[in-house]
């Protein structure tokens, strides 16, 4: 009980602090039931996971409907799980995955709605497509029947002065805007997913509609 008034609490200022337009995501990663619960109770509607087998563990056990977004790294192998347990794709990052979803969707008549994920700060270690090549992998969804492009993700860096992630979200959305601006077909560019726990408000400066938050809302992790 403490615990989840504790977490009404984080949640409150988090709303409180986002303007009207702007979506939290609690990004779940690593937490309980009970903990994802208590963030639905206090007013969360969206929830993120890393690892579709944790997300697997969690979404049939849950009594409340929310909106899932898959904001980890999906591996092809795991698509066809994914396709059923999210309402979102975040982190689409190739032509060789963006083809995994559509052929597992074509079966079921489904359009997933996914986010292009963008390497801002063009790091080795992390997935996503540079912001010049952005396009090119939108031109190759545009043609999948069963994938609807609503946006772009990028991670940006995780700790650290928020103000160094400014370049990054802006980056990202310089690539927003052009590809809105292209005419390519079966796109709507609505979302613009940026941001973390320590770089929301600069993310939200930057033009994100989309954060992704955890400790804010959550607490730090035990252990």
């Amino acid at each position: 009980m403490e615990q989840a008034v504790e977490i009404a609490s984080r949640v409150k200022s988090v709303l409180d602090a986002v303007p009207p337009g702007v979506t939290v995501i609690a990004a779940a990663k690593g937490r309980s039931l009970l903990e994802v619960e208590a963030v639905i109770e206090a007013g969360i509607t969206h929830v993120g996971h890393n690892y579709v087998q944790e997300a697997a563990d969690m979404i049939p056990a849950m009594q409340r409907r929310v909106t899932w977004h898959m904001i980890g790294h999906l591996q092809r192998n795991k698509v066809l799980e994914a396709i059923h347990l999210f309402d979102m794709i975040e982190t689409l990052d190739s032509v060789r995955l963006a083809r995994a979803i559509n052929e597992r969707c074509a079966p079921h008549d489904k359009a997933m709605p996914v986010l292009i994920e963008i390497n801002s700060g063009r790091e080795r270690s992390k997935t996503g497509v540079l912001p010049e090549k952005v396009n090119e992998l939108a031109a190759a969804v545009a043609g999948m029947e069963h994938l609807h492009l609503e946006g772009l993700m990028t991670m940006g860096p995780r700790f650290g002065d928020p103000e160094d992630a400014r370049p990054y979200f802006r980056a990202t959305r310089e690539a927003f805007e052009r590809l809105a601006d292209s005419d390519l077909p079966n796109i709507t560019m609505r979302y613009l997913s940026m941001g973390m726990s320590n770089s929301y408000q600069v993310a939200i400066e930057e033009g994100a509609n989309l954060v992704r938050i955890g400790t804010a809302l959550f607490g730090s992790r035990a252990g």
